[in-house]
């Protein structure tokens, strides 16, 4: 099954459609741009799709040890963001690889300005129950565990080992950092960071742009823009 998709939810139940890809850019040359490159080299090795063609990175300030790192994988920097994506035909595919929920949802809305599509990776050693959806621009890394019927907003991040509960709802540019815990029902609003090994109880809302700290165990609703942290988190 080729689960390298192209998807934008009109509604809760709208299922991802499946698009051929020509090129793809990964915006983002730091840590979180090579493991979205992970995941999509994984999806081409194990899917066998053979439209699929990565044309490189595209970052408007790389470092030399970035730079170096791509170059010795073999994957090409192609400039900066705008000038490089207007070489492109339009309708080519992206996919933001920039770990900051808020910087990822500015990059979001220039790619598609110019133009551009958003894929959706899924590793194929992500665990992933049924009844999912994702928007646009999601990226699931390996060994993240999806329970059922879990809604996903656009460039949703989920990092290695994260584990999401039933019936879960992340909006759009939710972060969730490896080893934390989701439990079922819980609804993570719009450009949330969750924090590598926390964990929020079911049933719970975390407010749009909150911080959920490393290790951190949430009993309680998060307030908007909060940033919590402890066992309880506060």
């Amino acid at each position: 099954m080729n689960r390298l998709v192209s998807s934008e939810l009109t509604g809760p139940t709208e299922s991802p459609i499946l698009l051929k890809m020509s090129d793809l850019v990964v915006v983002g040359a730091g840590g979180f741009g090579r493991e979205t490159l992970d995941v999509v080299e994984a999806q081409y090795t194990v899917c066998k799709n053979a439209d699929f063609v990565v044309s490189g990175v595209v970052d408007d300030d790389p470092s030399k040890e970035n730079l170096a790192l791509l170059e010795a994988r073999g994957i090409r920097y192609l400039g900066k963001v705008e000038e490089a994506l207007s070489r492109l035909a339009q309708g080519s595919r992206f996919l933001i690889g920039v770990g900051n929920p808020a910087v990822r949802t500015r990059l979001d809305v220039r790619c598609r300005e110019m133009g551009m599509v958003p894929a959706t990776a899924l590793h194929p050693k992500a665990v992933i129950g049924s009844a999912f959806h994702a928007g646009g621009g999601s990226i699931v890394c390996a060994g993240a565990q999806i329970s059922t019927n879990v809604t996903f907003g656009k460039n949703v991040h989920i990092n290695p080992a994260a584990i999401l509960g039933h019936d879960a709802f992340l909006d759009d540019c939710v972060s969730v950092n490896p080893g934390a815990i989701i439990s079922g029902g819980v609804r993570v609003e719009r450009g949330v960071l969750v924090g590598a090994g926390s964990v929020v109880l079911q049933g719970l809302t975390i407010g749009a742009g909150a911080v959920v700290g490393a290790g951190a165990v949430v009993v309680k609703d998060v307030a908007e823009g909060a940033v919590v942290m402890g066992v309880p988190a506060r």
